[in-house]
């Protein structure tokens, strides 16, 4: 299996670059500038400039971006707009790290999470603006995409446990009532859903066992 992680020196492509290597995948990790992390295989462009032709090939993409700035915040929907339209109409699967501010609260899928009178202040517009591209995500049926939602509490440092579990829609809590899980755990899922290839077009979540 052929693997890109885009954005791969982040906290979070290079864990998800680590757990592929470690299962013999081959990975080409995507980066702006030298790679940090421990794929073979380096492609070195900004993801603004991907073509159509530089992920030919690929079994999966992994699309590992995050903006954290008010100014930069927009470039969630633009970046993610950018690889979809790159990969429309192949076969290529895209795999997104999303967030889980926009996983619903209740059966009817009304409110999010980011709607709850907890949800911190600051993490709103970051938690906006993921939701809206995914929302324009949803609309699109010309690319095998699936979006995977992390725990309320993603820890980037938190240790590797080697157990999730596997939600949807919703925030999914563990037999101790929590919403957490680490990156390495997450880039268990990650993998595990770039293997199997069982949510295309879905979004699913995952939070530690």
């Amino acid at each position: 299996m052929k693997l890109a992680v885009v954005c791969a020196n982040g906290k979070a492509g290079k864990l998800i670059v680590k757990e592929a290597v470690s299962r013999g995948l081959d990975v080409t990790a995507v980066v702006r500038g030298e790679s940090k992390t421990e794929a073979a295989k380096v492609l070195t462009k900004d993801l603004m400039d991907l073509t159509a032709a530089d992920l030919a090939g690929f079994d999966v993409v992994v699309d590992a971006f995050g903006a954290w700035t008010p100014e930069t915040l927009e470039q969630h929907s633009t970046t993610l707009k950018h690889l979809c339209d790159i990969l429309s109409g192949t076969d290529t699967r895209l795999l997104i790290v999303g967030g889980a501010g926009s996983l619903y609260v209740n059966p009817e899928h009304t409110a999010q999470v980011s709607d709850g009178p907890g949800f911190p202040d600051a993490f709103k517009p970051l938690a906006s603006a993921m939701a809206k591209a995914l929302s324009e995500l949803r609309e699109r049926n010309d690319v095998k995409w699936t979006y995977i939602s992390p725990a309320g509490d993603f820890q980037a440092n938190g240790e590797r446990s080697g157990q999730y579990i596997l939600g949807g829609e919703e925030l999914t809590l563990n037999s101790k009532g929590e919403s957490i899980i680490s990156y390495a755990d997450y880039a268990i899922a990650m993998i595990d859903e770039a293997t199997k290839g069982e949510h295309i077009q879905q979004r699913i979540s995952v939070v530690r066992k």
